[in-house]
């Protein structure tokens, strides 16, 4: 369904099998896998206890401070999806709060991430409902719209299309493009199998640190 200024686009099925091969696999690991260029900036957890989650992005744009497509969104949402909602990094009034994250929480979907404000923090901990948001603000939002709900949206310069693999934990949120989900998988486990060598090898004291001078000599400060 589309309108001037209102796009409603179908839900784009998510990629169930490769959800689960990279959930458990940090955001920092993959980011680093594709050059670290694959990272919403500015968007932070905002749940004080550990969150992380790997899920289904399903995208909803709305102008600065208003919230109306985003009620609309949690009508059409479902189990695993994650919300991910571009409010133009807009810090002054918060798009998503305690009332919708109920709403939310109880249509099963699994996390949201804000490029914006959000307020009612507390809650986000008190339900265990990982939140990444831009701010905090306990000012309310209009409801007027317009807006789009499953169109590409951009998150901390970050560009999410519907479908894509939301990563989130305490260090941030990225998305993967579709894709690039197996790439992802690949180089992300094999990424992680390298840093616990690396880590083992610090600790049993077998980690060779010659490559630091080695560096620094081809560049001249040696």
């Amino acid at each position: 369904m589309a309108n001037i200024g209102y796009t409603i686009s179908p839900r784009v099925e998510p990629l169930q099998n490769e959800i689960a091969s990279l959930t458990g696999i940090a955001t920092s690991i993959i980011s680093d896998c594709f050059g670290r260029d694959l990272v919403a900036k500015q968007i932070l957890p905002i749940n004080k206890s550990p969150i992380s989650i790997c899920a289904n992005a399903f995208t909803v744009k709305v102008r600065s401070g208003d919230n109306l497509m985003i009620h609309k969104a949690l009508q059409l949402i479902q189990p695993g999806d994650a919300l991910v909602i571009d409010g133009d990094g807009d810090m002054d009034r918060a798009l998503f709060g305690e009332i919708l994250m109920t709403i939310a929480k109880k249509r099963g979907a699994v996390a949201c991430i804000v490029n914006g404000a959000v307020r009612d923090v507390d809650a986000f901990d008190r339900e265990a409902f990982p939140c990444w948001a831009k701010s905090i603000s306990l000012r309310g939002p209009f409801k007027d719209g317009p807006g789009t709900i499953n169109e590409p949206v951009v998150i901390g310069e970050m560009l999410v299309r519907p479908g894509d693999i939301i990563l989130g934990d305490m260090d941030g949120v990225i998305a993967i493009p579709r894709e690039m989900a197996q790439k992802a998988i690949a180089l992300g486990k094999a990424k992680v199998a390298q840093e616990v060598s690396t880590i083992k090898a610090i600790l049993d004291g077998t980690y060779d640190d010659s490559w630091v001078d080695r560096t620094l000599k081809e560049k001249g400060a040696l």
